[in-house]
This record gives C-alpha cells, sequence and structure tokens, in this order.
C-alpha cells in the first residue's frame, strides 16, 4: 500500500520542495598522514516545485546536476539537507515505504540506448517499475504497458520487440512510458533529448509537453542546453560548482541574464537572424556581380 500523504501537505504547497541540500565526496588520500579531501558537488541547494509546473536545472558537466537529480530520486543520500515530495521526506522514509512511494516519482535518463537493458523486451521494461510495486498481475501489467505505449506514439503490438528494433527517439518513447506507467506526480528527466538527433529532440519535448498537460505531471529538467528548457519549463536555476546562481523564467534569463555564468550559457546558444543573414546574401551577390 502506498504510504499516506501527511495531512499537513496542503493542496496548495509544493509537490518538490529541496532545501538547503550538501553533497560532499570523500577524495582518495594523497599522502598516508593527511586527512583525505573532499569535493562538494552541491552546496546549499534549494527550491521549490508546484504541482503540474515544470522546472529547469541548468549547468555544464560537473555543476552538480546529475548529483541534484541522484539525491532527488533517492538514489543517494544527502550529506545535508532534506528532500521532500507530497510532504513526505524521501530520505528518512523506511526502505519499504520508500519502495511503495517510488510510484509517486520516476526517471528519465539520459542514454535511450544504455538506459533500456538489450536482452529485455519492451513489455519487461515499460512494467519494470509495476513490477517492483508488486500489486498487479502480470495480465493487468501488460495492459496498462499497451496503454501508455499508445500515449507516447507507440503501438500495443510493440511489448513483444527488443530496444534494437527502434529508432533512438523510439527508445526514448519507451524510457518515457516506463516512467509514465505508474502515473507518477513528478519525473526528473536527465538531458533526456542530448543523445538524439536534432529533428527528433523537438517530437520528444513536445510529446513530455501532451502528456503533461494530460496528466497534469511535474517535470524536473536536467539540461545544459537553456532552448531545450525554454521548450518546456516554467521556471529555470541556472546551477555553477554546485550552488544557484541565478533563477527565473527562461524569457527574463534569455532577456536579462545578470551572472556571467548566465550570460555564456545563454551566448550559446543559437540566434535566428534572417535580417543579417539577408545581409551578408546581398554582400555576397553584389560581390559576384562585381567581379564577373
Amino acid at each position: 500500500m502506498t504510504p499516506a500523504i501527511p495531512p499537513n501537505a496542503q493542496a496548495d504547497a509544493p509537490l518538490l520542495q529541496v532545501q538547503d541540500l550538501v553533497r560532499e565526496y570523500t577524495l582518495p588520500r594523497e599522502h598516508l598522514f593527511q586527512p583525505p579531501g573532499k569535493v562538494h558537488a552541491l552546496n546549499g541547494v534549494s527550491f521549490s516545485v508546484a504541482s503540474g509546473r515544470s522546472l529547469g536545472i541548468v549547468g555544464e558537466s560537473g555543476s552538480g546536476k546529475s548529483t541534484l537529480a541522484r539525491l532527488v530520486m533517492a538514489l543517494d543520500t544527502p550529506t545535508s539537507g532534506t528532500v521532500e515530495l507530497l510532504g513526505r521526506n524521501l530520505h528518512h522514509l523506511p526502505t519499504e515505504q520508500l519502495r511503495q512511494a517510488r510510484r509517486d516519482f520516476q526517471m528519465v535518463f539520459q542514454d535511450p540506448y544504455g538506459s533500456l537493458d538489450p536482452r529485455q523486451t519492451v513489455e519487461r521494461i515499460v512494467t519494470e517499475p509495476l513490477q517492483a510495486q508488486g500489486e498487479t498481475s502480470r495480465a493487468a501489467q501488460r495492459e496498462q504497458a499497451g496503454q501508455v505505449l499508445a500515449q507516447v506514439g507507440l503501438r500495443a503490438n510493440d511489448l513483444g520487440k527488443y530496444p534494437h528494433e527502434f529508432s533512438g527517439g523510439q527508445r526514448q518513447r519507451i524510457a518515457i512510458a516506463r516512467a509514465l506507467i505508474t502515473r507518477p506526480r513528478l519525473i526528473v528527466a536527465d538531458e533526456p533529448v542530448s543523445a538524439l538527433d536534432v529533428s527528433v529532440q523537438a517530437q520528444v519535448l513536445n510529446l513530455m509537453q501532451d502528456l503533461q498537460q494530460e496528466f497534469r505531471i511535474t517535470y524536473m529538467l536536467i539540461s545544459h542546453d537553456l532552448a531545450v528548457v525554454n521548450h518546456l519549463c516554467d521556471e529555470v536555476v541556472v546551477l555553477y560548482q554546485g550552488r544557484i546562481v541565478e533563477r527565473g523564467s527562461p524569457a527574463e534569463l534569455f532577456r536579462n541574464a545578470q551572472h556571467p555564468y548566465t550570460q555564456s550559457l545563454v551566448g550559446a546558444v543559437p540566434q535566428v537572424q534572417p535580417g543579417r543573414a539577408r545581409a551578408r546574401r546581398a554582400a555576397a551577390a553584389a560581390a559576384a556581380e562585381k567581379n564577373a
């Protein structure tokens, strides 16, 4: 049975609340008689996400994004700080209660080629979260798997196939179906489109947006790409060296980024400037005509 939501978790309270999150890792000793060094992957990170909204976590490699995702998913333990989902401190739940609570939060990983077991059928992959809950029969699990495959744009008769029979975009749809099958309140998506071709990225992001509107899913989207976050998220948090250095709506950050690191991220986003392109073409044509 899923643990009851505490009575103090009011309807207008944030779905996800992260408070003063710190994660330190101990480094190997360099000398026998010296204490080991430490690296601060996260250093006092706090934010909240309302139900049905999307929060983007943006930063370069090493900024703490993936560490944050692991802590929110309760796959790692914080050095200090709390992660609360629906009013429950995930890192204080007993093992069995945490296992049952996982139906409320699922994850979509970065690499659709590496995150799906090539030896398992799509049915086994998609129903894995239900198998972990152990509350439904195999027949009921298969029926639910067929339903979620249809919801992500695949067919129920794909259940008997293997991952290698699908394209990268289709594999990521399978990964989304696996995350969706327990009807979670929160989905943590760690670079969900970075391994896909640009032409496929928009399809997957549009799918995630449609599913959010249909099922009122809350997303925490991890990315290094502000353009991807701009497509899906209501608010953006910029991580730099384990700290939040700026936050706001994507439009605010694109228009008026304050921190130099955020400015560098915005500067890396390709900008379409048709006027400048036309001027370059006109200049090239004039030069060609002059040389003719």
